[in-house]
Parts: structure tokens; C-alpha cells; sequence
């Protein structure tokens, strides 16, 4: 089967993707990567002591170097590279993932043993190009999401001697491969240092039209145009690609041979990554053994999708099939930190909670067991039972059901 390869944006979202099923992580240090603002580990002490979690529960972790610095960025690439050669044993990623040739060229004479994996913004849509790095020294590619299913299998079948990687589920971005200009444009923050503003996403407006076509006012900017685009009514936010969903190919990326299937959101929400980590582990290991249940991969996806879901430019022919997100989701309640006592537990709450409901508890193998709503109790810090919780605040769960463990996430029923 393939790796699956999931983000850890923070030490909780590290421990949630080894806890549903992940093969391996991706993440990001201090070093520049297309995360920096919000979705990493804050130093080299947090990066190794990651990696080792992660080595711990039998998973390879990769570290994100990632961006496209100028040459003012590049001492903090050289200063990032310094670290990670100081890194030994279980606390050194499995991987760089590098996008720009000089990241790579740099990352060669500093860690000669250091396996590279190209990332998706080096835009790689063909075999040749797919050689190229490998020349150079990377030893895994992310190919380009522009890629269609017969495209992938051809590049498969001619770069047998090159690890091979796809996207399969996340954000996909209206530029090609992520290599975005549009947030430099409007609030001169570069997506290809990190720092996207995601103006694809913003709500917009008409304010002038002429045929065919409209002029967009950004929420936020009232009184200027902002772009111009097809015409609309009302706010639209017509930029915004769908997300990316292939769990029902599942099957066909096993059968071509990719080494490594990759799910975007260092950024997401540890719901979110709960969900697709545990989907995606789960119809894997159905597929090994001869039981593929593609309806119920997605009725759980859908659970958490804040967009559309779709098969972007995959399937052949310009065919797409989407799925809309539902109007109703069983929201994510909270998340279990730790174990209080033989049948109590602290538990991190992400949602307007109402005890009053029965709750399911998010076993990994997509199992979800129910607690009814008499079966639980919630309390606060001064053991007075609580009938309704809000986000952000932290209770005592008491119930004494056998499924219950640090680690776990409980939803709605």
C-alpha cells in the first residue's frame, strides 16, 4: 500500500495523525517553509522532540523547507540547514521536502545524506522534469495536482527508479501548484514565502457591470474595486477552488504504484485532520484486505468539509464529479487531553456542547460508538455538572465507556 502522508501543524495535530493511522507526517520548523506564520514547531528543540514522537509510534516524519526565498531568505535557509545537521539519531527527520533549486543545492552540501522530496510547488508535470530532480539529488516527487489520471499513470510507469507522491485531499489553490501571486498583488504577502492571505477565499461584491462581466468590491476594502470577474449576484467568493477529494481512487493510486498518497492542512483543524486521517487510513487498509466501502469514506468527509468536494483535474476528458458540502454536519465536540481517573476524563472543548445529546466517540478504523446522553456527565473545575459547554473552555468528562482514551475525538450524533 502506499505511505500515507499526513500534516502536523502542531504538537496536537502530530499526535492526532499518529492516533488515526498515519504512515508518516510532514511538518514545519523555524526554517522558511509555506507555513510559517501559524502552522509548525516553534524551534529546533519542538522539531526534534516531534521527530522523535513520531519514531516513537513507528512513523517517518519529514521536515518542510519548502518556500521560494530570495536572496535576503537565503542565510535563514543556510542557518536551518546548520541546525538540522546537528540533529541526530531519532530526533532527524526521514526528509526535507524543498521546492527551489537552491534550497536543494544547499541542502545537498549541508546534509549529503539527506534524502529531498520535491514538493508540489516545483510544478512537476512530466517525466522528464520528474528525472531532472531525481538527478539532482531528490529523491521523492510530488507531482503536480494539474495532472490528470492518465498523466500520473504515464509518469509512473516512466520513472521507475523515482519515489513518486500525490495529493489526494486538501485545498487546492487557483494558481498553478500553489506558485500564487494574487496575495502579493493585493497585501504584498507572498504566498511562496509562507505568507498567503488567501484573497481567493474573500467574500466580494458587484459594484459596476458592464456585459458579461462584473466588478468585485472585497468585503473588507469598502469603496474600490477590488477585481474584475464574471458577473455575480450578491457576495461570491467565485476565486475559491473546490478541495480536493480522491479517496474513491484509492484503489487505482495502489494499483499504479505511487509510494506516497498526501493529505494537505497543516493549517486545518485536528477535527479535520481526525476525520481524513482516519478516512484515508481506514479505506487503505479496507482495500488490502478486500472490503471497500467508498460511501461511507465519504459521508465522513463530507462530515468536516467546509467546500465543496472534488476531483479537480484528475479524472480523464475535463470530467469532475464534486460533492457539495451538507448544509448540516455533526460538529466536532471536543478533544480528549488525558485520563483523570478510572472513568474521567479532560476534555478540550471545540463546539456549543449540549450534554443533554448523546455524543460518538471517533475510534480510529472509522469506528464510532455512542454514549448516551445519560451515560455521561460534564463538569468544571469545581465538579459542578455542566448541561451546556461553549469552545475553548476545558471540562471533566465522566463516563465509563471501554473506548474512551487520551488522544480521541467525540462528535455529534
Amino acid at each position: 500500500m502506499p505511505e500515507l502522508l499526513a500534516p502536523a501543524g502542531n504538537p496536537e495535530k502530530l499526535a492526532t495523525a499518529l492516533t488515526y493511522g498515519a504512515d508518516a507526517i510532514y511538518l514545519g520548523g523555524p526554517g522558511p517553509n509555506l507555513r510559517a506564520p501559524g502552522a509548525g514547531f516553534a524551534d529546533w528543540a519542538a522539531v526534534a522532540e516531534a521527530v522523535a514522537t513520531a519514531h516513537a509510534a513507528g512513523s517517518q516524519a519529514y521536515l518542510c523547507l519548502n518556500a521560494l526565498p530570495t536572496q535576503t531568505h537565503l542565510p535563514a535557509v543556510e542557518q536551518a540547514l546548520e541546525h538540522l545537521a546537528d540533529l541526530a539519531g531519532t530526533q532527524r527527520p526521514d526528509a526535507l521536502i524543498v521546492a527551489d533549486p537552491g534550497v536543494l543545492h544547499l541542502a545537498r552540501r549541508h546534509l549529503p545524506q539527506m534524502p529531498l522530496h520535491l514538493s508540489t510547488q516545483a510544478n512537476t508535470a512530466n517525466a522528464a522534469a520528474a528525472s531532472f530532480w531525481a538527478e539532482q539529488g531528490a529523491t521523492r516527487v510530488n507531482l503536480a495536482r494539474e495532472l490528470t489520471l492518465a498523466d500520473t499513470r504515464a509518469m509512473a510507469a516512466a520513472c521507475p527508479g523515482v519515489e513518486l507522491e500525490a495529493f489526494v485531499h486538501g485545498a487546492m489553490c487557483m494558481a498553478v501548484s500553489g506558485r500564487c501571486t494574487m496575495s502579493a498583488h493585493l497585501n504584498r504577502r507572498s504566498a511562496n514565502l509562507g505568507l498567503c492571505t488567501h484573497p481567493c477565499r474573500f467574500q466580494y461584491r458587484a459594484t459596476a457591470t458592464r456585459p458579461l462581466a462584473v466588478r468585485l468590491e472585497e468585503a473588507q476594502r469598502p469603496g474600490r474595486d477590488t477585481w474584475e470577474v464574471l458577473e455575480q449576484d450578491g457576495f461570491t467568493s467565485v476565486l475559491a477552488a473546490e478541495d480536493l477529494c480522491l479517496a474513491r481512487y484509492l484503489p487505482w493510486f495502489a494499483r499504479v504504484g505511487l509510494t506516497a498518497l498526501k493529505i494537505e492542512g497543516r493549517m486545518k483543524s485536528g477535527g479535520y485532520l481526525a476525520h481524513t486521517v482516519d478516512v484515508y487510513a481506514t479505506a487503505l487498509a479496507d482495500f488490502a484486505r478486500g472490503a471497500w466501502r467508498p460511501e461511507l469514506y465519504m459521508a465522513e468527509l463530507l462530515n468536516t468539509a467546509s467546500r465543496t468536494l472534488a476531483t479537480g483535474f484528475f479524472l480523464p476528458g475535463g470530467r469532475q464529479v464534486a460533492w457539495a458540502a451538507p448544509a448540516q454536519q455533526r460538529p466536532v465536540l471536543g478533544r480528549i487531553n488525558r485520563q483523570l481517573g478510572p472513568e474521567a476524563w479532560e476534555v478540550a472543548v471545540r463546539a456549543r456542547w449540549n450534554a443533554d445529546a448523546p455524543i460518538a466517540i471517533m475510534v480510529p478504523g472509522l469506528q464510532r460508538p455512542t454514549i448516551a446522553n445519560n451515560d455521561y456527565t460534564l463538569e468544571d473545575a469545581q465538579g459542578a455538572r455542566r448541561t451546556d459547554a461553549h469552545s475553548g473552555t476545558t471540562l471533566t468528562l465522566r463516563c465509563p465507556h471501554p473506548a474512551l482514551r487520551q488522544g480521541l475525538f467525540l462528535r455529534a450524533v
